[in-house]
């Protein structure tokens, strides 16, 4: 998608003084009727309200051998340079108009649902989900229009707080990078719960935003007379600007949360078309799609450490003809990829075929390969021939 220039980061409401929450939280603390943040922007309902063509062209291939030729998307995100002050100097821009536009990072642990709320506020998948960690190894960035509002969403991979690989310490990376340049920050959590890693990641955020407190997967919580006591000690933990508790697979959750952030959106020019749902590549969320289906299709037989890398990628009118190799550590791994006869191998080609079908609008031929790259997530040479930023 064409993207525009954009000016910097402009704070949004002030945060909100905690007593003042606290007391609001208590007025309702029977029923969760209504917790409301600066300007009324929080309208929370009751908790019970809130849940609120088939041309098989996946081929499997057995190879081993060492020559790939990894493809990355460069992007140019050049800052127009400015002059203020001074005797003759051109009058600074100033934006009048009703429009609101601002970047918000979307952070927690791994597997609190951050790309399943993405994917919900964009109306499109643009990140991948499964029950295993790490399935978000790069910045996706998911853009939504909403009236005069644009927000742009960046999901981040889940804080890696256990382990010190190469991939691990690039994943932080990014987060850090995202969180230095964004207008708020949503911080998922899943209703009812906070732990160690919770508690890690709570202490990385950064002191001069506003950070917006998500309860997701409130759909799953049994016992809501908790839920009053369980907020208390997150308002202890730290000045949230808003308490939101949502399931992000109800619509109208969904809604609800545009409204609740619209205040926080800088006055200032859309940075993306009116219609753009995101900054990524076809080509790279089709290495997305093949991932997420490798990873829900072998479970937890396959340690996170598999990635997907575009081959070759040709267009011819309204097909696409897409060569990926599935890149794993280990020969064990890769006879697991396959499976019996290639049986699995073809599924996960067949799965992600009709799904960049649908994402594309085109029809799609897709040939799949397994490749061993030994100690490949730790090699910061791999990472980077891998399009990890």
């Amino acid at each position: 998608m064409k993207k525009t220039s954009r000016g910097g980061p402009v704070s949004g409401p002030a945060a909100t003084d905690s007593t003042a929450l606290d007391a609001r939280a208590r007025d309702d603390a029977d029923d969760l009727n209504e917790v409301t943040g600066p300007q009324d922007a929080l309208q929370a309902d009751s908790p019970d309200d809130l849940h609120g063509h088939d041309e098989d062209h996946g081929q499997g291939h057995d190879e081993d051998d060492d020559s790939d030729e990894a493809e990355g998307d460069d992007e140019d995100d050049g800052e127009d340079s400015g002059v203020s002050g001074g005797i003759g100097a051109p009058p600074m821009h100033v934006y009048e108009g009703d429009n609101r536009c601002g970047l918000i990072a979307i952070v927690g642990r791994p597997n609190v649902g951050k790309s399943t709320l993405l994917n919900a506020l964009v109306g499109q998948k643009v990140s991948i989900t499964s029950k295993k960690a790490q399935t978000t190894r790069h910045r996706i960035t998911g853009v939504r229009t909403v009236e005069e509002a644009q927000f742009v969403f960046v999901d981040t991979p889940g804080f890696q707080t256990r382990h010190s690989s190469a991939l691990n310490r690039n994943l932080n990376r990014t987060v850090q990078g995202v969180l230095s340049d964004v207008d708020l920050v949503l911080f998922v959590v899943e209703a009812g719960k906070f732990g160690l890693d919770d508690a890690k990641v709570l202490s990385l955020l950064p002191q001069d935003k506003p950070v917006v407190l998500i309860a997701n997967k409130l759909d799953a919580v049994t016992r809501r007379a908790e839920m009053m006591p369980w907020l208390k000690s997150m308002q202890e933990r730290r000045n949230f600007t808003e308490f939101v508790p949502l399931s992000a697979r109800k619509d109208a959750d969904v809604q609800r949360l545009f409204q609740i952030l619209k205040p926080y959106l800088p006055k200032q020019e859309w940075f993306y078309d009116e219609d753009a749902l995101t900054d990524r590549s076809e080509k790279f969320l089709a290495s997305e799609m093949i991932r997420e289906k490798l990873f829900r299709l072998t479970g937890d037989e396959l340690p996170y450490s598999a990635t997907v890398v575009i081959d070759r990628w040709e267009e011819e009118g309204n097909l696409r003809r897409i060569s990926a190799s599935i890149v794993v550590e280990r020969d064990a791994q890769k006879g697991m990829i396959i499976g019996a006869g290639g049986e699995r191998l073809k599924r996960i080609g067949s799965e992600a075929r009709q799904e960049l079908e649908t994402l594309m609008d085109a029809r799609v031929f897709l040939e799949l390969w397994v490749k061993v790259r030994s100690g490949w997530a730790d090699s910061e040479e791999h990472l980077r021939s891998y399009g990890y930023e």
